[in-house]
């Protein structure tokens, strides 16, 4: 039996998406830049989508532009921001890589300073030191994310957004691992920038977007072409954005029923844990309204084996992750795990879950957890 419990790594493509895709694959491979019919056909598919996506987070379809997914989109939020004149980023230490290499790259190319907000042992970040970070004479960009995709602590958006429209600083979220599975009202939320990638909500690898309110201005990462108005240069994966488009469609269809479906498994898979085991322990916020609802980051007993859990867990047929996938090759130890302080000695293992995951998959796993501990590990 194999059992996924790694969906902030990616999640599996839905089969309406694979669907909506297939058609698209056999008879749109027109190049959306030409005029004739066939052209036409396949741009008609592009700004469907477009609006289609912006209908769900009530913004202006213009403020939609396509990248190749989440680091992407992340990087020309940042890089567009510096163009504009921004010489200070403030963001944190948990960040994604896509972030915090990008922000370290600002400061190589263009002398911009970076500042990393205080946070708590779950992850939390400190109002207080943001507030006191943004009082400054320069141009600043925050760039926080909502959820972090390695402990599910979450950002309080709004309380954030509220801080950087008092300091007039630019306000970037990072969304990868929220995206399609909250609701986004981007009319009430007025933030600047926010980040997607399809793959993390049943949608295919390699395409994403990102937000940018009208009010900023794009400067394109890539050259060569007038694609996406200008800000990206490159034929558009035509498929892949219809896909990405029926992947939200999907997803907020019914969100509350998705989130209520995939809490009570996290719950679920907590309580049992907890019962099994009396030195289990939690990164990151646990709490529903302050944590992602699919991400749980176990620290487990410490054992002489601990290298060895999530390789026994995968022989027995359990898929999770120790951190970020995007880490995973890896010589060093989790950043976000390190900047909150955890116990790096102890095993610590990340599973994840969507709405496709039943309880007796969860079950199946915490009884594979059970047997490496009784045997493997003991």
């Amino acid at each position: 039996m194999a059992i996924y419990l790694d969906n902030a790594a990616t999640t599996p493509i839905a089969p309406e998406v694979v669907e909506a895709m297939i058609p698209v694959l056999k008879n749109d491979f027109g190049n959306p830049s030409s005029t004739h019919s066939f052209g036409r056909s396949a741009k008609a598919l592009i700004e469907t989508s477009r609006r289609s996506i912006a209908k769900h987070l009530n913004c202006q379809p213009s403020e939609i532009i396509f990248t190749s997914g989440g680091t992407e989109a992340d990087n020309l939020a940042l890089y567009s921001s510096v163009k504009m004149g921004v010489k200070h980023i403030i963001t944190s230490p948990l960040e994604h890589h896509a972030i915090g290499h990008t922000a370290e790259a600002m400061v190589k190319e263009f002398g911009v300073r970076v500042s990393l907000v205080n946070i708590d042992n779950n992850g939390n970040v400190d109002l207080k030191h943001l507030e006191e970070l943004l009082q400054t004479n320069d141009k600043t960009l925050v760039s926080l994310m909502h959820a972090n995709n390695e402990i599910s602590t979450l950002l309080p958006l709004k309380k954030v957004n509220e801080l950087c429209q008092k300091y007039n600083a630019l306000f970037h979220s990072d969304t990868v691992q929220t995206m399609g599975h909250y609701k986004f009202d981007l009319e009430d939320l007025k933030l600047d920038f926010l980040t997607c990638a399809a793959h993390k909500f049943h949608g295919p690898t390699g395409i994403g977007f990102l937000f940018a309110r009208n009010t900023v201005k794009i400067s394109s990462l890539i050259h060569g072409g007038s694609q996406e108005r200008g800000f990206r240069g490159g034929t558009e994966n035509i498929y892949g954005l219809v896909g990405l488009a029926k992947a939200m469609d999907l997803a907020y269809e019914d969100v509350q029923s998705h989130q209520k479906h995939v809490q009570e498994l996290k719950d679920y898979f907590i309580s049992e844990l907890k019962s099994h085991f009396d030195d289990i322990e939690f990164h990151g916020e646990i709490n529903p309204e302050k944590s992602l609802y699919t991400v749980l980051n176990v620290s487990f007993p410490k054992t002489d084996k601990s290298s060895m859990l999530l390789f026994t867990l995968d022989i027995k047929g359990v898929a999770c992750s120790g951190g970020s996938a995007c880490t995973s090759g890896a010589s060093v130890g989790s950043h976000v795990l390190t900047a909150i302080n955890a116990d790096m000695t102890r095993p610590n293992a990340r599973f994840s879950f969507s709405r496709y995951t039943t309880k007796e998959e969860i079950d199946y796993a915490l009884e594979q957890i059970k047997s490496v501990y009784a045997t493997t590990l003991a």
